[in-house]
């Protein structure tokens, strides 16, 4: 039975069952009662199932689950992701396209009838706090509990998301999803911005599969964002608070591997700590910006949870993730330690369970299993857990109007081109910044080393629109914000001395470099003016603690701005904006040119 009077919703799900056939639909008020049946009723499953989830041990991790996905459906697929626009132009040369007629034509047959047999779970969900009116609302078509479950951490899922729609409202994402038959050659992640439609089937991995992600979050969002004057932005949002001062607020946007969770959780170093400086986790993923009532840009976390990767999260290199892993948590795609029914992946710690099922499901001796150069956890499983249970959440999480951002941060991974840190000297020459976030690929990406990928303001692949038309709708956020935009940032923590070994520590250290940051949103210090723009006096950036590892000569290497390499980079700059044709904002060419005259 519908849990709302809205006809735009009930015509539309009534449409989908006519398409989908499920043998049973199933509405989702988010109550505790029918969340437990549905863990009673995965967990019951054979397991030979797909569908399968497993219970922890519930005195070590209390509420937590168990799931592994098939091998050949453990990513996100940018292949197979369309941005689906009637004008093909306005897709934009860093997405898949494809006539929304004809995807629709190809599809239809796909889901015609793929639930029969199955449940049609209907999530409304929330993204951001309910209230808000930043906050927008989905409803997700789903034959996965999996989802379902995954879908009550990451959102405000339940009825009371269809109190922020209202009775009439066509406002909401329209979201269908099927596992289908978990075919790669079937498999589509399909967005119609024009329509608030996203159809995601034969996929049923989380970040193609819980459509309130990156699907809608960043990919039908930004298009939004760009309709209604607001903003939808791949990064973490933290507040930093230093002793008798009020907490200020920071996003930042990084490609993967730049450690983006890592600052969204930051721990201050020692003699911060003692200091009385602490650091709020508002988000680690994604941020919706909008302007408040006075006039400042006010952002948002629409998630409720974490989707984050397991390899390599451990006590070390971020306390706060692994602590919010432990209880109500679903792991994906990890080990399991069978005997005390725990979990174990890469980098946790250095021992692996000796009796073990690795994440394809086969029993083995860990420590053998790994001694031979095998993974016992997928290099890409997750955990999805409650933002709740971050040691460091902000108080200011479900604040409904959001917090005040002072600061916005751009970095990339760059062996020597970009210093650890500089301010651009203001919106528009900032934008150009964020337009050239790189970063160099590792040998592990792909083999050859040093290559610069782009990934401007890290939302090359969740850009739901042309990339030119996004970075002039930057430009007039700007404009719109005048004196009281946030001042604009680039950070480069993976600088590298002539062996190849970082100089910079990284990790709580990162602290100095936001101390800095805020200081100069405060108008607390002074900076040097150069080419590229504001760099710290080098006595501004705090060393105390770490003056055998930084330098002097070190902190010179790391404020070194090499003009033979800038003026390549604005060579690779002018190649990369050929694609944009005459979509690029003149404004942005102009930036280019004003940086080479000045190296110049």
């Amino acid at each position: 039975m519908s849990l709302t009077k809205n006809p735009n919703v009930n015509k539309w799900v009534d449409e989908m069952i006519a398409l989908t056939k499920p043998s049973k639909v199933v509405w989702i008020d988010g109550s505790k009662e029918q969340l437990d049946a549905l863990i009673e009723e995965v967990v019951a499953l054979p397991d030979d199932s797909r569908d399968k989830l497993y219970r922890l041990n519930d005195e070590k991790l209390p509420g937590c689950l168990y799931h592994r996905t098939l091998p050949n459906d453990v990513a996100r697929v940018e292949d197979r992701t369309f941005i689906c626009t009637r004008n093909k132009e306005d897709a934009g040369p860093t997405n898949n396209w494809c006539d929304p007629k004809e995807m629709y034509a190809k599809l239809t047959p796909l889901y015609d009838g793929v639930m029969q047999g199955r449940t049609m779970y209907v999530i409304p969900y929330s993204m951001g706090p309910i209230g808000s009116p930043l906050a927008k609302v989905g409803v997700e078509l789903t034959d996965s509990i999996y989802v379902v479950l995954n879908m009550n951490i990451m959102t405000r899922m339940g009825v009371a998301a269809f109190e922020n729609l209202g009775d009439t409202s066509d406002d909401f994402v329209r979201g269908l999803h099927s596992k289908a038959d978990v075919d790669p050659e079937n498999r589509y992640i399909v967005h119609f911005p024009e329509d608030n439609t996203i159809w995601s089937i034969n996929s049923a991995y989380g970040g193609n599969v819980l459509l309130g992600k990156k699907c809608f979050a960043l990919r039908i969002a930004s298009f939004q964002g760009k309709n209604e004057g607001w903003m939808a932005e791949h990064m973490l949002i933290l507040g930093l608070k230093r002793p008798g001062k009020e907490t200020k607020y920071i996003c930042a946007a990084f490609p993967s591997a730049c450690g983006k969770t890592n600052l969204a959780m930051l721990i201050p170093p020692e003699g911060y700590r003692k200091d009385g400086y602490e650091v709020f986790t508002v988000g680690d993923d994604i941020a919706w910006l909008k302007p408040g009532e006075d006039g400042r840009l006010y952002a948002i976390n629409p998630e409720n949870g974490f989707f984050g990767v397991a390899p390599g999260t451990n006590a070390k290199s971020n306390f706060n993730a692994l602590e919010c892993t432990k209880k109500n948590t679903i792991f994906t795609n990890v080990a399991i330690n069978n005997d005390d029914m725990t979990v174990w992946w890469e980098g946790l710690d250095k021992n692996p369970p000796e009796n073990a099922t690795e994440w394809k499901g086969a029993k083995v001796n860990g420590k053998e299993f790994t001694a031979e150069g095998n993974k016992l956890a997928h290099p890409n499983s997750r955990f999805t857990a409650p933002a709740e249970n971050c040691p460091c959440i902000s108080p200011e999480f479900n604040n409904p109007k959001g917090v005040p951002v002072s600061a916005i941060i751009f970095g990339g991974r760059r062996a020597a081109t970009t210093p650890l840190v500089y301010q651009s000297f203001d919106w528009t020459h900032g934008t150009y910044v964020g337009s050239a976030v790189s970063s160099e690929t590792t040998a592990a990406a792909t083999g050859a080393v040093g290559v610069l990928r782009h990934d401007p303001m890290a939302m090359k692949p969740f850009c739901g629109y042309h990339m030119g038309d996004y970075w002039a709708h930057w430009l007039e956020m700007g404009e719109k914000l005048g004196d009281k935009a946030p001042k604009i940032f680039n950070v480069n923590w993976f600088k590298q001395d002539e062996n190849g070994n970082f100089i910079w520590p990284g990790f709580g250290d990162n602290m100095r470099v936001l101390d800095w940051i805020i200081k100069r949103c405060e108008n607390e210090i002074d900076a040097d003016e150069t080419a590229i723009g504001y760099l710290p006096k080098k006595s501004d950036i705090n060393v105390s603690g770490i003056e055998d590892e930084v330098t002097p000569e070190i902190m010179d290497k790391l404020l070194a701005v090499d003009k033979d390499l800038w003026l390549k980079e604005v060579a690779e700059m002018r190649d990369f904006y050929k694609q944009f044709g005459d979509r690029l904002p003149a404004a942005l060419s102009a930036e280019l040119d004003k940086l080479e005259a000045r190296l110049g």
